[in-house]
């Protein structure tokens, strides 16, 4: 944190003078003790105890939290714009409450907001501000919470337990149990009446904010760094958040649980225009039992799972109405069963600019900043990389309709081990300009170069394919197609790639190179994939050409091609030292005749070369294959007029090893490292 806590420890020896002379900090002041000693304190500047009338801080005074405070029914607590609240590093026994009956009117304005914070801010320093309101919530009526034990819940929706006004909260979340932590604000059966607008809750042990029933509502919410989650709410919670900006980013908070946790009944709350951004991965949606939501306007950006459906509700409980929609289910990883079978995890083609940053946050004092050498989110104008910087992948990076990524000779991007949560996608009207030289290639691999460490490169163009306009991809939810056999999506020379080929699920995984539609203005040219853990490239459609393309050890096929892809790949050299890959060559669907010219595929550990599935075909000149177990493979016995190769009719006993092999001892580049 900048500027909070500096001024902080300048005041913390004031502090700590006025709580030797004024209070004992070790003899709380136990609920029911007259209010004249609550109120001796509060003119001393120590909050502790049980404030049982109105009462107003001065902002001048620097306030000391040394216990817990507690407003009770019946009571006001009013705090003016610039007021600083010092909590002590007491964990469950520091912290604010607002009983059933009782208001907190805290009125920052963005020059002077309130800030109550501990000394270093630390998570789980103290418990945080709770307040407890007298509207509905499925634990039914006079309800007792998980902290505190206060009593909430009742009949009056429109209940108001005061106003919150450019608050920052900060170092909330102490322990009080295995299984219950304070928030930095609880919300219990909180009404509608109640105004909260311009919150911020950073570096939370626990939640950043948690409704627990009621009717509440929140706009303008800045959250930081909190653990557990940043917005989480239970017991049929029915209000709104409008404008959230949501971070994770330290590597403290690695472990977080999510963005978003609803749980139990479906009030269906409202989200309009959230962004929430992580640079160390994470889910972001989780939802559980039968609980959802309807949101309208989400960016993500930098999480590995986008939507958790726990319990496996059915995802129609989660309405979007900006049209993002789940897109993928995503293997479960984990090295050990899960104990409810039934958990759905998807991929949401969330690739919007955000609405809302931390620009529009400029009252919150934070550290909060982003390396320029991360790359993650949208580009949207021309954006131009430096060679002289490491940069790394941490999440998708996509290339917006009418942006332009340049990335020159001799750049490295270290990516991410995130899985599906990591690649590089170009959208229809977007280009890519990768100016790779054989001296100085440009390399795209994770750090150890592992099958499926991330996803890939996916480009998606406006040429043809026989799945129409428009169509929607196996892979991220990307629209491709149309009716611009020469589109350009830009450009690819001496690109290597290691790492690819991310699961999505048990159907569908990134390739090393997927390309959607992609025209023939696109310029491909010496490109190598190596170690993915599917496919090295693949054609959907389209009329792209690509010349020298090395791949090795690619899991699954190295060259695919299916949607009536009819471009030309000019010296192929593909390589297998790995056993259980699928093939060298698989075409699938119709045969648009697609060319190969000067093909070399040797295999150390047996296997298929090429393999045609139902009409598919090709034209193949000058063919070496070494070591394969079949060479030919009709799957689905199309026709072998369908595959020429050396102008005659392919056939399923010659060895296809006269022809001459693509010379590689120039490639020099192919094997190039971060």
């Amino acid at each position: 944190m900048k500027n909070v806590f500096v001024k902080f420890f300048g005041i913390a020896a004031v502090f700590a003078a006025i709580t030797l002379t004024s209070c004992d900090s070790e003899d709380p002041n136990p609920i029911g003790k007259e209010n004249t000693e609550v109120i001796a304190n509060l003119e001393a500047g120590i909050l502790k105890g049980t404030l049982k009338e109105d009462y107003i801080l001065s902002a001048s005074t620097a306030y000391s939290l040394t216990g817990s405070f507690i407003i009770d029914n019946g009571a006001t607590l009013n705090i003016p714009a610039g007021t600083k609240i010092l909590a002590d590093n007491g964990g469950t026994d520091v912290y604010i409450a607002v009983l059933m009956g009782g208001q907190i009117n805290i009125n920052g304005t963005p020059g002077n907001p309130v800030v109550m914070s501990s000394a270093n801010g630390n998570p789980g320093d103290w418990g945080g501000l709770t307040l407890c309101g007298k509207a509905t919530t499925t634990a039914g009526t006079n309800a007792q919470a998980e902290v505190g034990g206060f009593i909430y819940g009742g009949t009056d929706d429109t209940d108001s337990s005061g106003i919150i006004r450019y608050l920052q909260i900060v170092g909330t979340g102490a322990q009080i149990s295995l299984d219950s932590q304070y928030n930095g604000i609880s919300f219990y059966a909180v009404g509608s009446g109640t105004l909260v607008d311009n919150v911020a809750v950073i570096n939370g042990e626990d939640d950043g904010v948690e409704f627990f029933g009621g009717t509440v509502s929140v706009s303008n919410l800045y959250l930081q760094d909190n653990w557990d989650d940043s917005i989480d709410w239970t017991e049929g919670w029915n209000g709104s958040v409008t404008n959230a900006y949501i971070t994770h980013t330290s590597a403290l908070v690695e472990g977080f649980s999510t963005v978003f946790e609803g749980d139990k009944d479906n009030g269906n709350p409202k989200f309009n225009n959230i962004t929430a951004v992580s640079t160390v991965g994470g889910t972001a949606l989780q939802f559980k039992l039968t609980s959802g939501g309807t949101i309208d306007g989400l960016t993500l950006i930098g999480y590995d799972l986008d939507l958790n459906m726990k319990d496996g509700a059915p995802t129609s409980s989660v309405i979007f109405n900006d049209g993002y929609t789940p897109v993928a289910m995503v293997e479960d990883d984990d090295t050990t069963p899960d104990v409810d079978e039934s958990i759905f995890d998807f991929a949401l083609n969330t690739t919007a600019v955000p609405t809302i940053t931390a620009d529009d946050f400029p009252w919150v004092s934070s550290d909060i900043s982003f390396e320029s050498s991360l790359l993650q989110g949208a580009v949207t104008g021309n954006v131009t990389l430096d060679a002289s910087v490491n940069y790394s992948l941490n999440s998708s990076y996509i290339v917006q309709s009418g942006g332009k990524l340049t990335i020159p000779a001799g750049t490295k991007i270290t990516a991410r081990n995130g899985g599906t949560g990591v690649y590089i996608a170009v959208l229809k009207g977007g280009e890519i300009d990768i100016q790779g030289t054989a001296a100085n290639p440009v390399v795209i691999a994770s750090a150890d170069g592992n099958p499926g460490d991330w996803g890939g490169l996916t480009i998606c163009g406006n040429a043809t394919t026989t799945a129409g306009v428009d169509a929607t991809a196996e892979i991220g939810g990307f629209i491709y197609g149309g009716t611009n056999d020469t589109d350009n999506s830009g450009s690819v020379t001496y690109l290597v790639l290691k790492g690819t080929g991310a699961q999505i699920n048990s159907e569908s995984q990134y390739n090393g190179i997927s390309l959607y539609a992609v025209g023939s203005g696109t310029t491909l040219e010496n490109i190598s994939v190596i170690s993915g853990d599917d496919d090295g490239i693949e054609f959907f459609g389209g009329t792209a050409s690509v010349t020298n393309i090395y791949l090795e050890n690619n899991s699954d096929d190295a060259v695919d091609w299916t949607e009536g892809w009819n471009g030309t790949i000019t010296n192929t050299y593909i390589s297998h030292s790995v056993a259980g890959f699928s093939t060298a060559f698989e075409g699938d669907k119709e045969n648009r005749n697609p060319k190969f010219v000067n093909v070399t595929a040797i295999s150390k550990v047996g296997g298929t070369a090429l393999q045609f599935k139902k009409q598919s075909g090709g034209t193949i000149t000058n063919l070496y294959l070494e070591g394969y177990d079949k060479n030919i493979d009709m799957k689905d016995d199309g026709p072998l007029a369908n595959v020429i190769i050396d102008g005659n009719a392919a056939t399923t006993t010659d060895a296809y090893n006269t022809g001459t092999k693509v010379d590689i001892s120039t490639w020099t580049w192919r094997n190039a490292s971060l």
